[in-house]
């Protein structure tokens, strides 16, 4: 048996080789990214990487030996891509996000709607970010409709939730996202408090039926299972709706989960406060507009991709992240419509669009993505 040691040195000399044929290897992808540029070539030519990889692996015989070989350069191949992408963007190549940046957003002028009826979660979101700074509000039925809003220029913002910390996402607006051409300009996040309201003179004791938005149900999920199993719970479209309707029936018998500015609102008794599961829930709210425009000092964003169904394609998509050492902080996926076991991929990114980091990067992805929209910046 050989001494540890003396393979050690026989695998940093062989490794020294790999490093100098790696940098040559290097130079020649720079020699093919400058062809590239002056033939006006892509760089990603997917059916000449596949060719290689089956060529290459062909070499060897055993499985693991193929498999090995086709990982190793794929991961060459991509460092080669991300260094013809950074030379393509030194010669001025950018790809063009639509947004154009302002110092900061005036919205004393501006209309903004929300949905649901009065004191529901996204009125107390849109207050709590426009504060008094705003013309005028008015409400929705639904999220859909505060999206028409603003694309037919009723509203110029629209305030819609996008994902709660225990409930998770709100699937169909990440759909919507996908469908209107709008933008997102600013996030709220609000720290949500679940009370038991019930008519004047109601008591727990008296409770048969609860109504709430799904979500809201879900959030105070070990509340009802282990205090209030025998409770019939109802969905409706929006907390503040079931806080409406619980004053318009009048019955002690039903009562609404919801926010306690919603017994304010409606003139109801709090039963219980705090009855979420998680004395932490907070919900982020987007705030979305029909103009493109990023404040100078925004830090997130947000972009939907639509990549190739097929082994590897989204960590070759995301290595264009971190090879610019972009720090990815949320993926989402949701089905394409009309496609089967297809998925479009929402992705939050750290950083602002006048970021070289984010210019190299959006190069790499729009080359290797069937399609990439930028969402906002904010």
């Amino acid at each position: 048996m050989r001494d540890l040691q003396d393979i050690r040195v026989e695998i940093d000399q062989v490794d020294s080789e790999i490093l100098k044929l790696f940098i040559k290897r290097m130079e020649l992808a720079c020699q093919v990214a400058e062809y590239k540029i002056a033939t006006g070539k892509k760089v990603y030519d997917k059916a000449r990487e596949d060719e290689k990889l089956i060529k290459l692996s062909s070499y060897v015989s055993d499985d693991f030996s193929q498999q090995s070989v086709k990982e190793l350069y794929t991961q060459i191949m991509s460092i080669s891509r991300k260094k013809q992408f950074s030379i393509l963007r030194e010669r001025g190549v950018n790809f063009d996000t639509g947004f154009h940046e302002v110092k900061d957003f005036d919205f004393s002028q501006s209309t903004v709607c929300f949905q649901g009826v009065q004191g529901a979660y996204s009125q107390l979101a849109m207050l709590a970010f426009f504060d008094d700074n705003m013309k005028e509000s008015f409400h929705v039925d639904l999220w859909r409709d505060a999206m028409d809003a603003i694309s037919s220029g009723k509203a110029d913002y629209a305030v819609l939730p996008i994902e709660n910390s225990l409930a998770g996402s709100i699937e169909e607006n990440f759909d919507l996202l996908s469908e209107y051409n709008v933008a997102i300009i600013g996030e709220q996040i609000l720290k949500i408090d679940h009370a038991l309201l019930g008519v004047k003179g109601s008591k727990i004791e008296d409770i048969k039926t609860v109504y709430s938005h799904p979500k809201a149900i879900a959030q105070c999920d070990e509340y009802i299972r282990t205090k209030h199993i025998d409770w019939d719970v109802k969905n409706l479209r929006n907390t503040a709706m079931s806080a409406q309707k619980i004053r318009d029936d009048g019955d002690k018998t039903q009562a609404a989960i919801g926010s306690k500015y919603n017994a304010i609102l409606y003139n109801l008794d709090i039963l219980e406060e705090a009855i979420q599961d998680d004395k932490n829930n907070e919900t982020r709210f987007i705030i979305v507009s029909k103009d493109k425009k990023y404040r100078k000092d925004a830090d997130k964003i947000s972009l939907c991709l639509e990549i190739s169904h097929e082994p590897g394609s989204l960590y070759r998509i995301l290595s264009n992240l971190m090879f610019n050492g972009i720090n990815m902080n949320r993926i989402e996926s949701r089905p394409i419509k009309g496609v089967n076991w297809q998925y479009r991929f929402f992705i939050d990114i750290d950083g602002n669009l006048n970021d070289e980091a984010v210019r190299n990067a959006l190069i790499g992805l729009k080359e290797e993505c069937v399609s990439i929209r930028v969402l906002g910046n904010y």
